[in-house]
């Protein structure tokens, strides 16, 4: 079974220097129809407008996901680590028992467009990580990269959750297959472009909800860039 999500049914806030659209319910947005996937609880697209950002603030207990589109995000925390996030890198922090951070656009004349992904943990109260990678647009050419996993497989970020994240370009001519557990959920996310999922054409903002389904399918891609995520149910 595939639910489609349009991108203009998404939860929108703007505020000023944040513009974000939730794919699930988050702060003033409340839909109780979409209040996640499985383990997946929030897809945040954000566009931080030049010179500002998120101040410090605190997580627990949750993994958290960056994704830079274009732009550039700084990221500062409590543990000491302090990176700038360029498109092409994936961020994964582990909030656990307790994590401050901040994150911001430090560009004079650029706006950052990340997403900002939250999963829950499969362990509570876990001593805070972080860890950073680079996948290049070759690795994600025509085809799914791995790109956080439990257990950091391919050189994969290591969640400490039961779901794995995927990374894809397509164009004409590129496709991908890729098997799944039917006793799981998938939730394909369309960053830009056009895709056909299982047959379903996707548009940019366009998300995908699978249940029940033995097998993804991608095809048709027109400048497409993906999100996939393997769930727990």
């Amino acid at each position: 079974m595939l639910t489609l999500r349009k991108s203009q049914d998404r939860g929108y806030a703007d505020h000023g220097w944040l513009k974000s659209l939730h794919s699930f319910s988050f702060a003033g947005y409340y839909d109780p129809e979409h209040m996640g996937w499985g383990n997946l609880r929030v897809i945040n697209e954000d566009r931080i407008a030049a010179g500002n950002g998120f101040g410090k603030h605190g997580h627990r207990d949750m993994e958290i996901v960056s994704y830079v589109v274009s732009g550039e995000l700084a990221h500062e925390d409590s543990m000491g680590n302090g990176a700038a996030i360029p498109p092409g890198d994936v961020q994964r922090m582990s909030a656990g028992s307790g994590i401050t951070h901040s994150e911001f656009n430090h560009a004079r004349d650029a706006t950052t467009h990340f997403f900002q992904i939250w999963i829950e943990p499969n362990q509570r109260g876990i001593p805070p990580s972080y860890e950073q990678k680079t996948f290049s647009e070759a690795e994600k050419r025509g085809t799914l990269r791995l790109v956080a996993s439990p257990d950091g497989a391919h050189g994969s970020v290591r969640m400490h959750a039961d779901a794995s994240l995927y990374a894809g370009l397509f164009d004409t001519g590129e496709s991908a297959t890729l098997p799944l557990n039917p006793a799981r959920l998938a939730y394909v996310h369309l960053i830009r472009g056009r895709l056909k999922v299982n047959g379903q054409p996707l548009q940019a903002g366009d998300a995908a909800m699978l249940a029940h389904e033995s097998s993804l399918e991608l095809g048709e891609g027109q400048d497409a860039e993906i999100l996939v995520f393997d769930l727990a149910a």
